[in-house]
């Protein structure tokens, strides 16, 4: 079976849009939100190449691939795939700039 580690900031990350979701969209949609990302890390684990490369070269999320949180494309997830699975680096919000996000 596929592994999904999720490391402190990404899960800071899950927290914070939970919070903002369900502040201004409902608890319900915050609910769906969570269960989404869950699903997607799930789906990047088993194909962990479908992401596309961040394009970040410096720093430590040099090479990191990309993917919209299903239902939720807006959200994008930062992670690396590992030999059976993936990390999580950070999920964060497309109207912010990713590169900035992951220096």
């Amino acid at each position: 079976m596929a592994q999904v580690l999720r490391r402190e900031a990404a899960k800071r990350d899950l927290t914070g849009h939970f919070v903002y979701i369900a502040e201004n969209a409902g608890l319900e949609v915050a609910r769906r939100f969570t269960k989404a990302a869950r699903k997607t890390f799930i789906e990047l684990s088993e194909t962990p190449e479908m992401g596309w490369p961040g394009k970040v070269r410096q720093g430590k999320f040099a090479g990191v691939r990309l993917w919209r949180v299903a239902g939720f494309e807006r959200y994008l997830i930062a992670y690396r795939p590992l030999k059976k699975g993936v990390v999580i680096e950070r999920v964060f919000h497309a109207a912010k700039d990713y590169r900035r996000v992951l220096q």
